[in-house]
């Protein structure tokens, strides 16, 4: 419902904006038009992201709301610069615009926002969320356009409509723009928190028998859903029983955090990280085969082992 709400309100914008004469109404257009896209693509990536993991995609589908993300963010960065092109040229030569005509969509823009937030305000989602918070900033986008036709109604200040809508664009250009860059880094693989970041080493470090965490990677699928992949070095002494417990220990740890996938790697404090020649350039380990390393746990003793 919110997503018909606004791609027919967006039409019927475009269309008074051209009829009214007023920018600042084609300014809001272009923002409803990203309202649109924002919803449209939500609801279908997120059925699309709702598909199982396959051998070609092994993490699933849920990365593709990036990517809706990102051609949302160009399309409002392309509106807003035309919206721009047409505004400041009438800063030195304002034109009035209908204000019976701005009222009356101002009255409509006020309904259908108030009545799609609405809607989306009974979501559960992260996405439901935001856009509901976006959609509100609509409705206080419009009750501005609504005080600003009552203004020129009375008093002839044409310019008002010009500043009004470099005012919406300009908002509009720096959340898109910081949004772009949150999102532009995701998709670098960049952690989608770092104080997250270290608030999860810390949490392993503080297990009992955890030793040392390194290579820790905080990644995240879409940025709601994390992947975490870290190396574990346990204390002396390690037994097979001391493994399964480190290894629930941690599950309850990591638990809170609800990340989508974590892989953990076990190693001891005589181990030469499988990972080292990736970043060192050191030989790899020379590690016993799967038969010595049964024997090696049920023995329940250290042994060092052996490498080139």
């Amino acid at each position: 419902m919110a997503l018909f709400l606004n791609v027919g309100f967006t039409i019927i914008e475009f269309i008074g904006g051209w009829l009214t004469n007023s920018t600042a109404i084609m300014a809001d257009a272009v923002h409803d038009l990203g309202d649109s896209l924002s919803i449209g693509s939500a609801w279908l990536l997120n059925r699309l992201g709702q598909k199982s993991a396959d051998k070609e995609f092994t993490y699933g589908y849920r990365r593709l709301s990036l990517f809706g993300a990102m051609i949302n963010g160009l399309v409002l960065i392309a509106g807003s610069l035309w919206v721009l092109s047409e505004a400041i040229p009438r800063l030195a030569n304002p034109v009035m615009p209908v204000t019976e005509g701005m009222f009356g969509l101002s009255i409509l823009g006020v309904t259908v926002n108030g009545v799609a937030a609405y809607r989306l305000s009974k979501g559960n989602t992260l996405n439901e969320k935001v856009l509901n918070w976006h959609l509100l900033e609509d409705v206080l986008g419009w009750l501005a356009v609504l005080i600003v036709s009552i203004v020129l109604q009375f008093a002839d200040w044409p310019i008002l409509d010009p500043l009004l809508s470099m005012g919406f664009t300009l908002f509009i250009l720096f959340n898109v723009v910081r949004n772009l860059w949150v999102t532009a880094k995701l998709f670098l693989q960049a952690a989608p928190n770092k104080a997250l970041h270290e608030e999860i080493r810390h949490t392993l470090l503080g297990v009992d028998g955890i030793s040392e965490v390194h290579h820790q990677h905080l990644w995240s699928l879409d940025g709601e859903h994390h992947v975490l992949t870290a190396h574990i070095v346990v204390d002396d002494g390690f037994t097979l029983e001391k493994y399964c417990t480190i290894k629930q220990t941690v599950a309850g740890v990591l638990k809170q955090y609800r990340l989508a996938h974590t892989t953990i790697e076990i190693e001891l404090k005589q181990e030469l990280c499988r990972d080292l020649s990736a970043h060192h350039k050191s030989p790899a380990p020379d590690y016993p085969q799967n038969s010595d390393r049964v024997s090696y746990f049920r023995s329940g003793s250290i042994h060092r082992y052996r490498h080139r």
